[in-house]
């Protein structure tokens, strides 16, 4: 049976990880709250909220997990061409409400968003405490794509992304990858299979694996240098 969290208490533990259903793969908890103590509670132990709207809050931890360790970026020859150009510019941290609106947009074939209004206030309040985090990507001072999470550590649980011009989202995960190995972080959680991350160097481990890594890595600091908000440009070797 799926635990039941209490809206009103915060502090109610979830149950262990490993007790997720098989089927739907990894569904854990049912409702709660989207406050910052119950989130940052869920990505510590290695669950994260992804519901519809009109849904009650659902808890995920699915088995095998989807993971990157920053070493192994791999980056495509047409997008390390694009790269080298520096067709797009590159910031951290300087636009974070945009940025989560344009993962929130609708997407082809798609009829709506999980990115639901209570979420998008979720992620902007932990933005607003320093522990949610935006990548963003400009083109002619334009915004054109992007990507967030949470950072707790020296991990990264990657959310979402968006691009609205051909390659932007793909650059800024490449140079953010690249900012995030010289900031001492050591893995980035991209939570389930898709092809996209998996072309990037993401693999698959098993769950027990990525919570010994949380253990591991949550709780040493990462660069004091992190999150500079100025426009960069790496250009990934």
């Amino acid at each position: 049976m799926l635990t039941a969290l209490d809206p009103l208490d915060d502090t109610q533990p979830f149950p262990p990880a490993e007790h997720a259903l098989e089927e739907p793969d990894g569904l854990l908890a049912v409702g709660g709250s989207l406050a910052p103590r119950r989130l940052l509670h869920a990505y510590r132990n290695g669950i994260f909220p992804w519901y519809n709207a009109g849904e009650p809050i659902l808890w995920w931890s699915p088995n095998p997990r989807l993971t990157l360790l920053p070493d192994r970026l791999k980056v495509s020859r047409s997008l390390r061409k694009i790269l080298r150009r520096q067709e797009f510019q590159i910031s951290f941290d300087r636009a974070f409400d945009a940025v989560i609106e344009g993962c929130a947009a609708p997407r082809p074939n798609a009829a709506d968003t999980w990115i639901t209004p209570e979420m998008k206030s979720a992620y902007i309040a932990m933005h607003q405490m320093g522990i949610a985090h935006s990548v963003e990507s400009w083109y002619d001072n334009e915004l054109v794509g992007g990507l967030y999470g949470i950072a707790i550590g020296q991990v990264f649980f990657g959310e979402s992304m968006f691009s609205c011009r051909s390659n932007a989202s793909k650059a800024a995960f490449a140079v953010f990858v690249q900012a995030l190995k010289e900031w001492n972080y050591a893995l980035i959680d991209c939570q389930i299979y898709t092809d996209h991350l998996v072309g990037f160097g993401a693999e698959e481990m098993p769950r027990s694996d990525f919570l010994t890594l949380l253990d591991r890595y949550c709780e040493r600091p990462a660069s004091p240098q992190a999150w500079g908000s100025e426009p960069i440009q790496c250009v990934t070797a």
